[in-house]
Parts: C-alpha cells; sequence; structure tokens
C-alpha cells in the first residue's frame, strides 16, 4: 500500500475523530456525574499549559500547530541538559550528536553536520532571540520556564531559517516574592557531580531579580585505553542574570544576560568493521586515542562559550500591546578531533599508523537582532500580530587539518571562512473571526537576506596533501515570501480540527570547509519548503485527557545537502532537486486519577528524496556503477527514492507518574519508554555499517519528599539497559588509515544519578 493511499485512509479516519471525540466526552462527564470523580470529590484534571507559538499566550489545546510542550519542572525532572536529550520525548525528532554542534531534524530534515558554516533548518529560539547555529545557545537548559517544538515550517511568524521547525526556549523570569532552590546530584556510572542553585524576589515595588548558575563536573562513558580515563570529561559552568521591571500596568521589561561554557576533553568515535553488522553488547566500551594525535601535539576535546543577552519589553498602548524583542549573541568554539585507532580486529596498529589524520574546527560568532510587533485586542472580528525584524552577524571559521605519513607525506593546511550576513523582514498575522467556532489564521513573511564570504586556503607547514586551489569570494541577495493559511474550527468546546498550508525559506550560502572547492561549487541557492497538514485536538472528560493527531506532508525544493566523499577526502555542498515527507504524529495524556498520569506519543514518518541527480557515491555501488573521481559519472548518479538520514519510519514514547501518599511524606515515581525502529546514520547508506537498527531506551525517578515539595531526594536513571547506539558514522579512507574501518559518533550510555534539592 502506497503512503499516499495509507495517508488517504488518515485523513478520512480525522475526520470522524472530533465526532467521535464529542460523544466520547459527554459519556466522561456523564460518568464523572454518576460517581466517575475523586475521593475528593473533584474531578481529576490535566494541568493547563500555556505556550507563544503564535507571540500570543495561548493555551496549548488551541494552538493550531503540531507542537509539543514540556514544562520546565519536567526537563529539571527528566535531567534534560541539552538538545539530544530533549528528542526521546518529541515525536519525529532527532538531534545528531557531532561535537560541540548539535544537529536538529524535525520530520526528516535537518542541515547535516558536514558545511559547519550552514544556517540550522531548525532554528532554536531563546527569549524570543534567533538562533541559526547549534553552538549559539549552550546554556538554556537550566531553571527554563518551558520548552516548545513546533514542527512544520514557521516563515510567516519566527522567520529565518525554520524551514522544517523551530524550538522555542523560555527561561524562567523574575518572582515577586522571594524564592529559590538549591540542587545537587552525583552520577555514579559518570562518576561526577552537578549543582544548580537559583534565587529570584523582588528588589523594589517595581524591580525584580533572578540570579541561576549550575556547574557540572562529569567523567565520560567510553574507556581510553590509551590514557585509562573515560572519555570525554564534561566540564560546564553557566550563569544567568534575569531583571523585570514593571512601573506600572501598562510596561513590562525584561532583561536578560548569560554565560556559558561548555567542555568536552576527549571523544565519542568508536572503530568498527565494514564487512560485519553485529554490534554485541561490548561494543563501545573501549577506544584508543593517542596524545599526540597526526603529530597535531594538541588533545582531543571540543569546547563552547557563549554570551547572549535579550531585552524583551511589553507596552500597552490603549487596546494594543507593542513588544521589543532586542539581542546580542556571542560564541566561540574549539575542537580537534582524533578517531578511534582500533582496528576492527581489536589490535592499535603500531607506530600511529590508524592516528594519521585529525582536524579541528574552531569557529566565532557575533550577532546583534531586533525585532518590533504590536498585537490588536482579542476578542475582536480581526485580531492581528503586525512586525518587523533585523539581524546582522559576523562568522568566522577557521580549519586545521594535521597529517602524519599520507601518501609519504606529513604536514599542516588551513582554511579561513568569513561570512557577514544582513538579513530583515516584515511580517503579519491575521485571525478572522467568522463565528465564534470558526476562524481563519493568515500569515505571510517577506524576508531580504544578503551574505557576502571569503575562503582561502594555505599549506602551513610540510607537503601538500589536499590541492590548494584560488581564493573565492561571493555574494548573494536573496528575497522570499513566506505565506501560511489555517482554518480552524471548534467542533466542540473540547475539540478543534484545523487546516494548514504553510511555506518555509532557508537562505542560501557558501562552502566553508572545501579544499580547492571550483568557482561554481563556492556558492549554494537557497531552498524551499511547503507543509500541508491536517490536525485535530480535543480534551476529553473535563480535562481527564488530551489526544492530539496531526497528519502532514512536506515538500522541499531544491533541499541543500552537504555529504563527504571518503575516497576524495572532502565536502559536496549542493541543492537536492526535490524531496517529501509524510506522516502521522499523534500525543496522548490521560489523568485516570489524581494521583496518576499517563502520556503517549506515536510518529509515522516517510521521509525520502524525490530526485537527487548528482549525489555521491554508495557505499555498495561499484565503480561501474559511480566513480565518484569522473564529475560525469558522479552527474548522471540519481538517489531519487532513498530515504533521508536520521528518519525512521516509527518513533514514540510512553510513560507514567504517580504520587503515592506516606503520610507528611510523598513518594513520586516515573518511568519513560522511548523507541526508534532503523535508520540510516551514513551519507553512504552501507545497509552494515550506515545503519542504525530499531532500539528501546527506558528511564526512570523515583522521589521522596514532603507534598510542598520544601525538598526531595531523588534517584533517576536514564538509558537503564545500556542500549548502546550510533549518532552518526563514516568510512574512514584507507588512503589516510593503516586500516580501513568504519567510525561511528556512539550516543550516551546509562547513566544513574541521586539528586536532591531544597526549596525556600
Amino acid at each position: 500500500m502506497s503512503i499516499s493511499t495509507r495517508l488517504a485512509g488518515a485523513v478520512a479516519m480525522a475526520a470522524l475523530v472530533p465526532a467521535l471525540l464529542a460523544s466520547e466526552d459527554a459519556r466522561a462527564q456523564d460518568a464523572a456525574g454518576q460517581g466517575g470523580a475523586s475521593s475528593t470529590g473533584q474531578q481529576p484534571r490535566l494541568g493547563e499549559i500555556v505556550v507563544t507559538a503564535q507571540k500570543r499566550e495561548q493555551k496549548l489545546q488551541d494552538v493550531p500547530v503540531s507542537i509539543t510542550a514540556v514544562s520546565g519542572e519536567e526537563i529539571e525532572n527528566l535531567k534534560i541538559t541539552d538538545l539530544r536529550s530533549v528528542q526521546s520525548y518529541v515525536p519525529n525528532m532527532a538531534v545528531l550528536n557531532s561535537g560541540v554542534n548539535p544537529v536538529v531534524f524535525i520530520r526528516g530534515f535537518g542541515s547535516g553536520p558536514n558545511n559547519v558554516a550552514f544556517d540550522q533548518e531548525v532554528s532554536v529560539y531563546l527569549d524570543g532571540i534567533y538562533g541559526g547555529r547549534g553552538a549559539q545557545f549552550s546554556a538554556p537548559f537550566f531553571d527554563l520556564e518551558r520548552m516548545e517544538v513546533l514542527r512544520g515550517p514557521q516563515g510567516a511568524l519566527f522567520g529565518r531559517n525554520t524551514a522544517a521547525g523551530a524550538i522555542s526556549l523560555v527561561s524562567a523570569r523574575p518572582t515577586s516574592t522571594l524564592e529559590g532552590y538549591l540542587s545537587a546530584g552525583y552520577d555514579f556510572d559518570r562518576q561526577g557531580f552537578d549543582l544548580t542553585g537559583v534565587i529570584s524576589g523582588p528588589l523594589s515595588d517595581t524591580l525584580s531579580a533572578r540570579l541561576a548558575g549550575k556547574v557540572t563536573r562529569q567523567d565520560g562513558y567510553i574507556r581510553n585505553l590509551y590514557n585509562n580515563r573515560d572519555e570525554p570529561l564534561l566540564r560546564d559552568e553557566m550563569a544567568r542574570l534575569t531583571l523585570r521591571w514593571q512601573p506600572s500596568a501598562d510596561v513590562d521589561i525584561v532583561f536578560k544576560n548569560e554565560y556559558g561554557k561548555h567542555r568536552l576533553k576527549g571523544g565519542v568515535t568508536v572503530s568498527g568493521s565494514l564487512t560485519e553488522d553485529v554490534y554485541d553488547s561490548d561494543f563501545g566500551d573501549n577506544r584508543y586515542i593517542s596524545d599526540n594525535y597526526a603529530g597535531a601535539g594538541l588533545p582531543e576535546g571540543s569546547g563552547i562559550e557563549t554570551w547572549n543577552s535579550a531585552i524583551n519589553a511589553d507596552f500597552g498602548l490603549g487596546d494594543h500591546t507593542l513588544t521589543l524583542v532586542g539581542g546580542y549573541s556571542h560564541f566561540t568554539t574549539s575542537r580537534f578531533t582524533g578517531y578511534d585507532e582500533i582496528a576492527p580486529d581489536g589490535t592499535v596498529p603500531a607506530n600511529g599508523g590508524n592516528a594519521r589524520f585529525g582536524n579541528g574546527f574552531p569557529e566565532d560568532f557575533d550577532q546583534w537582532s531586533l525585532e518590533a510587533r504590536i498585537a490588536s485586542p482579542l476578542g475582536q472580528f480581526l485580531e492581528y500580530v503586525l512586525g518587523v525584524y533585523y539581524d546582522t552577524s559576523d562568522y568566522h571559521l577557521h580549519q586545521d587539518s594535521y597529517y602524519r605519513e599520507v601518501f609519504a607525506l606529513t604536514g599542516h593546511q588551513s582554511t579561513d571562512f568569513h561570512q557577514d550576513s544582513d538579513a530583515w523582514s516584515i511580517f503579519g498575522q491575521g485571525t478572522f473571526n467568522f463565528t465564534p467556532d470558526l476562524r481563519l489564521i493568515a500569515g505571510l513573511r517577506y524576508s531580504q537576506v544578503d551574505k557576502s564570504a571569503t575562503f582561502t586556503q594555505a599549506t602551513v607547514s610540510g607537503q601538500a596533501l589536499n590541492p590548494i586551489g584560488p581564493d573565492r569570494a561571493g555574494d548573494l541577495s536573496e528575497d522570499y515570501f513566506d505565506p501560511s493559511g489555517t482554518l480552524q474550527y471548534d467542533v466542540t468546546p473540547d475539540v478543534m480540527v484545523y487546516a494548514t498550508v504553510a511555506r518555509g525559506s532557508k537562505s542560501g550560502g557558501f562552502v566553508s570547509n572545501t579544499y580547492n572547492v571550483s568557482e561554481e561549487g563556492f556558492q549554494f541557492a537557497s531552498e524551499r519548503s511547503t507543509n500541508y497538514e491536517l490536525g485535530v485536538k480535543s480534551t476529553l472528560g473535563g480535562g481527564v485527557a488530551t489526544i492530539n493527531l496531526a497528519i502532514f506532508r512536506m515538500d522541499f525544493a531544491d533541499l541543500q545537502q552537504s555529504a563527504y566523499d571518503p575516497d576524495l577526502r572532502t565536502f559536496f555542498t549542493r541543492n537536492a532537486a526535490e524531496a517529501r515527507s509524510e506522516g502521522v504524529e499523534m500525543e496522548v495524556q490521560v489523568m485516570p486519577t489524581a494521583s496518576l498520569t499517563l502520556n503517549a506519543s506515536l510518529a509515522y514518518l516517510d521521509a525520502r528524496f524525490l530526485d537527487y541527480p548528482g549525489a555521491p557515491c554508495l557505499a555498495y555501488e561499484t565503480v561501474a556503477e559511480c566513480d565518484s573521481s569522473d564529475p560525469t559519472s558522479l552527474a548522471e548518479h540519481n538517489i531519487a527514492g532513498l530515504p533521508l538520514l536520521f528518519a525512521p519510519k516509527w518513533s514514540g514514547n510512553a510513560g507514567f507518574r504517580h504520587r503515592a501518599d506516606l503520610g507528611s511524606l510523598q513518594l513520586v515515581t516515573g518511568a519513560n519508554m522511548q523507541f526508534r525502529s532503523k535508520y540510516y546514520i551514513a551519507d553512504g547508506y552501507s545497509p552494515i555499517w550506515g545503519l542504525q537498527g530499531g532500539w528501546a531506551k527506558f528511564d526512570a525517578r523515583v522521589q521522596i519528599g514532603p507534598h510542598d515539595d520544601a525538598w526531595n531526594i531523588a534517584l533517576v536513571g536514564r538509558n537503564l539497559t545500556d542500549e548502546r547506539t550510533r549518532g552518526a558514522a563514516v568510512r574512514f579512507p584507507g588512503s589516510i588509515t593503516a586500516t580501513t574501518r568504519s567510525l561511528s559518533w556512539m550516543d550516551e550510555y546509562r547513566s544513574i544519578s541521586i539528586n536532591g534539592t531544597v526549596r525556600f
């Protein structure tokens, strides 16, 4: 059965869901009236989640967008410390473990790790500030109010580079009363601690402040046999100061400044076979990285240092609200990557035979941005948000390539990439309330993006391994319209259906790290996405349960792709002609009793190339089928029909949270299971080393403390069955190593920690 046929059936089913849910809701309320209430006389209700996905505060169940929201309390309880920790709880989301720069994929689409200067297809917004680069926000995952993950193009309201989706992070704000907490934890597997402290309260009648800080010191999870330590060692420091000034009912100004330093000592690459696909439970236990890898004399590791400042100001202008959002974002990264030297047979070749090539990609970035928007009052026939946006940024990427006795050549080469970017846009969204139950939401953003870039390369010392071509320079100027339209209908007060058509864009750019890049290959074009979505959001039994369903199809034109060719030891960046993802997402929450909450999500995804001429050769193809050294052969190579990377057909999670009364204390237990079906993790689409098998991971938390949560002690386990999964893989070419092998970037292993929190 084709995906189109399956989706047609799903759409037909979705059309029946509102009526079924409405009748079920009536039955549930009848049952409540006949003794279905709790023992306290109050019917249990799920807590309402407020989001700002449409630039206004709205209940999650009222927003016609496929969105997952996670509260700050859940983020803390689940030990979510970065974007990779998030993906287990969000349908159709994957985050690639690529060192310091995480790469986010939503519904099969993401920018990939190979062109470091890529703008992200899924942008992150921290307190309203745009972050188009994975390293931009290294310190937001503590003391959050909430996180919102929006699936599908969000070009009309969020703007730049949200062709596949957007992630919005909202920091906790200062409080009107004095409060705070101190939380400490020790991880038995990582043999290290984390410490978080927050204090918040008023400084005067109109001014309040919040100060938050976090320190983490932990060991890694893969043993480096060279120095006999578990790597990578994690060393984090984060601090955030937030001020809130409310001199009157019509003025609310919040200023935030935060600093983050994230360091990893060591790496996560593990060698594997190119011919055997059996990875037993011991795979990834050990690696071997010497202290003078490729003769570079540099320690393996990576780090990010960030500064982020933001001002969010709301002014009441009669019935309207004027909002100003200004921000500064800066980061520097450092990275030197060595690769596991262990051969597939378990030996380490003598004289550094598997340590002949290493590289580094340090970055430096500055961005200033400003947004102004005005929102009309609610309750009118036409409700609208109108705004303007501008940002300017400077980006520098330096690449170092170190090699020792590769083709009898030893040396050090480097490249430098500089890019200046200016972008501005005007946008608006209007809601036409035709009746109390029927509304049309129409949005449009016009954007102008200008970029200029230079690329230089040199042999710093020794002999040249890669051919050094001429310097490159380029300019681009693009403009595009991103419209969206949503028809929303309230079948009952608790059941809403919507249908959406939306477009998104991602700007073009330049190749940042390819030696001897050709003039025509230095620049690539923008890409466009179109999303068709049908959704249902429902609340049952007066708040006992919620069921949300979305059916979608996303089409991409001129999809930007960057791939690594191991035979030529270089990166290719180009625009694939067409790609499509289709699928279904469902999220369910149920509160059968006042003490028990159940949750589950399930997503189906079919994401593949419709047309991709000029694609890199595949791992299983012969030279006669595809010759990477022959431009004509590559030009004729098309991988239409292959699935997109990092896109499992099935993903989801299921869990529970239970509270038990122990007199003056309460016991809170919870568990969550996340699963993924198999998916490809390597450019060459090897069915052996480039395919990650399906997996399931289990997390759990047991907490005890008083009912007012003045203090608690919790035992937290993540990946309890110690499932070994790989974030990405590559074939390491025989030309630069003594033994040809695969290399896998390993996801985190099992972690069990004890945590204590005191609140005041």
